[in-house]
């Protein structure tokens, strides 16, 4: 099935579950995978963990489109395949991360802006080819974390079952 904005959002709430507030997850209390911090900036104010617990789907869907998906420009790549897994890897490792990761990749300067010259290049691309080396790249970019940071390795399981989904796809 070809990705569409409404499945991926479907796809990131699955994936990203409900309330949680793990110990040594370095985002802090979650909901919905949207942190305290991600939350604060979109509302705005200063939020707490309560707002976080009382966040609904709804809102978290807004906040995905349009902070990660909108404002980085990564609605602007042509490949749908292409396109879901960028999505992805902007919500798991921040928007900038995921465009400087396909500027690389398509050979151009890596700034994490995703302007003209970038679109055209990342369009440009072979689509199965940018899909390959994007998913390998945010692979070995868990194994980093981890490397870097052994309590994260609580999370390397579903990380690795978050890209594996990819690889089926």
């Amino acid at each position: 099935m070809i990705p569409t904005l409404e499945s991926m959002l479907d796809n990131v709430i699955r994936r990203e579950g409900g309330y949680t507030d793990h110990p040594n997850d370095r985002g802090g209390p979650t909901n919905w995978g949207i942190t305290l911090d991600a939350l604060t900036t979109w509302r705005q104010r200063p939020t707490t963990a309560e707002d976080v617990k009382n966040l609904t789907e709804n809102e978290a869907r807004a906040i995905y489109q349009s902070r990660y998906l909108t404002e980085p420009g990564l609605n602007r790549i042509g490949d749908p395949y292409v396109l879901s897994l960028a999505f992805d890897c902007a919500i798991n490792h921040g928007p900038q991360r995921a465009v400087r990761w396909l500027q690389k990749i398509a050979g151009v300067v890596d700034d994490g802006n995703l302007g003209p010259v970038s679109e055209v290049a990342i369009n440009s691309y072979e689509p199965v080819r940018l899909y390959q080396k994007l998913l390998a790249r945010r692979i070995v970019f868990y194994g980093e974390i981890v490397n870097n940071d052994r309590s994260q390795s609580a999370f390397i399981l579903g990380w690795l079952r978050r890209a594996a989904e990819f690889v089926e796809t």
